[in-house]
């Protein structure tokens, strides 16, 4: 299937008001990731987190935050909140039943969002305790630290981030694509500009080469071709549905078709977690103040060999634990085994399940030393060519997959349209006469 001719895409009237709407909440969004928090020193806060909060949490939330946290803007928490909510509830599945069942059914995945949104307002409001702890401990970042600073704090960072998990909701069920994915993805194409802007100048402050500067662009070109062809790689497991008798001697045709498991399934869910986890000995050394932990963080700078080491096996293991978590081969064979589906040269049920799950796991090998070389290869060329910007295998990956999401359900647009305009017409050509319906 092609890429939508962008013409075609406001001649449908319902595609331009889902994309006129979905450009109106992002506004508002980026809007609101400007307006700064009452009681902070905005400069003081980026100071310190440009200085000392280099490769800490904070700066792994900065960027999905689009910048927001660094600015101490009201939309400072971001999205997180409302992802780590959904996170949660996608995890407990396999380990509460309930949680699991209410996934299955229409009325319980509506009681699953509402929880969701509870979860949400909850999460919002400790972070934005944390965060106002945290802006206190720095030096001139609060004008007036106490409990009214820490009340407003709170007020404010827990509005912002349940009016964030509103605009979310509404660009998934009344504009394009998921909402929580196109906050984080505006967030992180936000920084092209600047970040272009820092190249400019080191190329005219002569630090960095016009010939180098062309080597990272043909690195950054091939990583990103690789990561849409990985992203749209999957493995095609052939499905046989026999025929069937419909009633006064009709027999409907056998179809052939496919199950596609992807080759990344787990998508960059596994570096979100490996980042989160190995940087955490950083963060808390960064505000302990304790010389020991600062030695023993140094280990786990991104310039460390040990931190590129055990990155790499933490994104392998958590690419088979989120796989094993989102993907269930029992419920698919069970599905297919109603339908009266099966796998051609495989027994329904429980072998059908060892089969798929078997080439899942085969499959999920080389998805995770990919999102390995996606993660590393930007750290460790921008380290040896000393740049002075970094594209991150996170964000890149978050970037590609939701703009191929997004074109996906432009397309299917534009193709639901064509089918609707078919049928209103109510007439076809048949060996060259009109045929009415």
């Amino acid at each position: 299937m092609t890429a939508p001719r962008l013409p075609n895409l406001f001649k449908v009237p319902e595609l331009k008001e889902k994309i006129l709407f979905t450009l109106l909440c992002l506004v508002v969004y980026r809007v609101g990731a400007h307006i700064a928090t009452p009681g902070v020193n905005v400069q003081a806060l980026a100071d310190f987190l440009r200085n000392q909060g280099q490769g800490t949490l904070f700066s792994l939330y900065d960027l999905f935050a689009g910048g927001s946290f660094g600015r101490a803007t009201v939309f400072a928490l971001g999205i997180m909140p409302y992802i780590s909510a959904s996170i949660v509830f996608q995890l407990a599945a396999p380990v509460f039943p309930i949680v699991e069942k209410f996934q299955r059914e229409e009325e319980g995945r509506r009681k699953l969002t509402q929880w969701t949104r509870y979860l949400t307002v909850v999460l919002c409001l400790f972070q934005a305790y944390g965060y106002a702890l945290f802006t206190e401990q720095i030096p001139g970042a609060v004008a007036g630290p106490g409990f009214f600073f820490r009340l407003t704090t709170v007020l404010t960072l827990t509005t912002g981030g349940v009016f964030v998990m509103w605009l979310g909701e509404q660009i998934t069920a009344r504009g394009i694509g998921n909402g929580a994915s196109l906050l984080i993805f505006f967030s992180i194409v936000e920084r092209i500009w600047p970040e272009t802007i820092r190249t400019i100048d080191a190329l005219q402050a002569h630090s960095l080469t016009f010939p180098t500067l062309l080597v990272v662009l043909l690195i950054m070109t091939l990583v990103v071709a690789g990561t849409v062809a990985v992203t749209v790689a999957a493995r095609r497991i052939p499905i046989q549905i026999p025929r069937k008798v419909m009633g006064r001697g009709r027999i409907r045709e056998g179809q052939k078709t496919f199950i596609p498991l992807r080759l990344n399934t787990a998508n960059v869910m596994p570096i979100i977690f490996a980042q989160s986890l190995i940087i955490v000995p950083g963060t808390i050394a960064a505000f302990s103040g304790n010389q020991t932990l600062k030695h023993l963080a140094e280990y786990f700078s991104v310039t460390s060999p040990v931190y590129l080491v055990s990155s790499a096996i933490l994104i392998i293991f958590f690419a088979y634990f989120y796989t094993s978590i989102i993907f269930n081969p029992v419920d698919l064979a069970e599905n297919l085994k109603k339908q009266g589906g099966f796998i051609p040269g495989v027994k329904p049920g429980t072998a059908t399940a060892d089969y798929i799950d078997d080439v899942l796991s085969r499959i999920t090998f080389p998805g995770a030393i990919f999102l390995t070389i996606v993660a590393m290869l930007p750290i460790v060329v921008s380290n040896i060519l000393n740049m002075p910007f970094g594209f991150g295998g996170t964000a890149l990956l978050i970037v590609v997959g939701v703009a191929l999401d997004t074109v996906q359900q432009v397309q299917q647009h534009l193709l639901l349209r064509h089918y609707d305009g078919f049928m209103k017409e109510g007439r076809v050509k048949f060996r060259g006469r009109r045929q009415y319906m």
